[in-house]
């Protein structure tokens, strides 16, 4: 709690013109692309031409399978831990 006490008026006064401060140089930055590319000179056909070829290639599969596995083992132990002890299976199975 006294990290919350320690946050003045000022400080996030600081924080907000930070935050406003890049939105519109985000904002900015973008009317200019966009006026830039209504032009279409050579550059911007370049900039466009090359934003398109990144959407050519994809993620790369092994990051899905590394969220697919984390997800089923989270399932298991969310499974694990709400249910009893079992015995072996292969016993069980006899």
């Amino acid at each position: 709690m006294d990290l919350l006490n320690k946050v003045s008026i000022e400080t996030l006064l600081v924080h907000l013109g930070v935050v406003t401060l890049l939105l519109l140089v985000i904002l900015w930055s973008m009317v200019k692309i966009v006026v830039w590319g209504k032009t279409m000179s050579r550059g911007a056909f370049l900039f466009l031409s090359f934003f398109g070829l990144i959407s050519l290639f994809p993620i790369p599969p092994p990051q899905f399978e590394n969220v697919q596995k984390a997800k089923q083992e989270q399932r298991k132990r969310k499974e694990d831990s709400g249910d009893p002890p079992e015995e072996d299976e292969g016993e069980a199975s006899r």
